[in-house]
């Protein structure tokens, strides 16, 4: 069975639709045969991975086992993923602990190759579920996202980001943490409309822009508030309508016809897109 998610006409609306429907979506997404089988064969042949080289050697096991943790687009880097595997996570100087990206570091700390239990996770029923039930909340994110990139992007910003501000860490180590993890940057960076040349300053510039940013737009420069469900819900809204502003209205954009007949009177751009951005 071929599952394509419905998301309307994208956007904002797209994604409205999607929350409303998100719950039957995944249900008829779980049912895809070819969802089954690769949980089956990662079930029936993970025990077999002994060790990080293992892992790697087996397309399936890794498209798996990357997937669960949104690093599929890595399935290519096989020595790099072995390097990050075997090194674990107790060390200071561990490859996943000196990269600035949480998911490697989750990759590593789950399967445990360089750590003191050398891979025995994988033997773990509990274990093996639980990537299971990673991989399928994911999978379903990477469908959406074949259908609209934006909106698989809103999908893993609601899920993780409650996660990274939860932790005991100061507001400035996790500030950094939501900007070394891409694809909750690309969000957040996108919904506080910053510009995407503002990674080319110091990285302690970056995090005093966005918490300025957030702080006038939110109320406070506390990361924490990026959790409170009024807020995720404002972020998620203004990062699909930057997005509309920076790809053109289409027929879908509110105002549309307005726009239109402006720019057909000869309005110039810039008036056009403040009349459009106006709108949030």
């Amino acid at each position: 069975m071929f599952f394509q998610p419905v998301i309307g006409t994208g956007g904002y609306s797209g994604w409205l639709i999607l929350q409303r429907t998100e719950a039957r979506q995944r249900e008829i997404f779980e049912q895809s045969p070819t969802l089954q089988r690769d949980i089956d064969y990662f079930r029936e042949n993970i025990s077999n991975a002994a060790t990080a080289k293992d892992l790697v050697s087996d397309r399936r096991l890794l498209s798996v086992a990357l997937g669960a943790f949104g690093l599929d687009e890595e399935i290519n880097k096989q020595a790099f993923v072995q390097k990050i595997l075997e090194d674990g996570t107790e060390s200071s100087d561990a490859f996943a602990n000196r990269l600035n990206e949480p998911r490697y570091l989750a990759l590593a700390e789950a399967f445990g190759y360089g750590d003191a239990g050398g891979g025995e996770a994988v033997l773990q029923a509990e274990f093996q579920e639980d990537i299971i039930a990673r991989y399928r909340v994911r999978a379903f994110d990477r469908a959406v996202g074949e259908v609209d990139n934006d909106a698989r992007l809103a999908l893993n910003f609601r899920r993780e980001i409650s996660e990274i501000v939860s932790t005991d860490s100061t507001d400035e180590t996790i500030w950094f943490r939501i900007m070394g993890q891409q694809p909750i940057k690309e969000v957040l960076e996108t919904a506080l409309n910053l510009p995407q040349e503002i990674s080319q300053l110091d990285i302690d510039r970056q995090r005093e822009l966005f918490e300025d940013k957030a702080a006038r737009l939110f109320g406070d420069s506390d990361p924490a508030i990026l959790s409170d469900p009024e807020v995720l819900d404002e972020v998620l809204r203004r990062f699909f309508l930057v997005r509309q502003t920076q790809n053109g209205p289409t027929s879908a954009t509110p105002g549309f016809s307005a726009l239109t007949l402006l720019q057909s009177a000869s309005i110039g751009a810039g008036a056009t897109q403040n009349l459009f951005q106006s709108q949030f």
